[in-house]
C-alpha cells in the first residue's frame, strides 16, 4: 500500500486541528504516516534542541539514534541545508549514520514553524532500496507545512 497524501492531509488536519504543541503534533503525524505506507519502516522526528543538534522525538518503528549533529548523516544534511534529502541507497551516502541495519533508503524533510525556522526534521526510512521519489517529497512537505506552519 502506498500513501495517499491527499487523504493523509485531510486526516492529519482533522486530528491536529487547534493543537499548538509541537511534540503532540509530531507524535500524531509519526503514527498516521507510519501506518499509511508499507514502504515506511521507521517514521519519526528529530527535533532541533540546541544549535547544530537534533534529538530524537516522537517516532514509530525500532529504536533510533538519540542525537544527530547537523554535520552528520542524512538528517543532519536536511537540517543543515534546509532541503529535502532523498537517498536511494544509504550505503552510498557519505557520512550516513546507520541507526538500523535494515535501512536501505531514506527521505528526510526539514520541518519549519510559522517563522520559517527549522524546528525538526521528518525522517522516514525504508527497508527497500530506492523507495522514495519527488511525489513523496511533495506530499509530505504539504502535510508538514499545513501542520507546523501556524506554530
Amino acid at each position: 500500500m502506498r500513501a495517499d497524501y491527499a487523504e493523509l492531509a485531510k486526516t492529519t488536519a482533522s486530528l491536529t486541528e487547534g493543537e499548538t504543541d509541537a511534540v503532540a503534533l509530531m507524535a500524531t503525524l509519526a503514527c498516521e504516516l507510519h501506518h499509511a505506507d508499507d514502504r515506511f519502516d521507521w517514521t519519526g522526528f528529530y527535533r532541533v534542541t540546541e544549535p547544530g543538534i537534533l534529538r530524537i522525538g516522537p517516532y514509530q518503528g525500532g529504536h533510533g539514534c538519540l542525537t544527530i549533529p547537523f554535520d552528520r548523516g542524512v538528517c543532519g544534511a536536511a537540517a543543515r541545508t534546509g532541503q529535502t534529502q532523498i537517498v536511494a541507497d544509504v550505503e552510498a551516502f557519505p557520512g550516513h549514520i546507520a541507526c538500523s541495519s535494515s535501512t536501505r533508503s531514506e527521505i528526510v524533510l526539514p520541518v519549519r514553524d510559522g517563522r520559517g525556522e527549522i524546528i525538526a526534521v521528518l525522517d522516514i526510512d525504508s527497508d527497500r532500496p530506492d523507495a522514495f521519489d519527488t511525489d513523496d517529497a511533495e506530499g509530505l512537505s504539504r502535510i508538514l507545512d499545513a501542520t507546523f506552519g501556524t506554530l
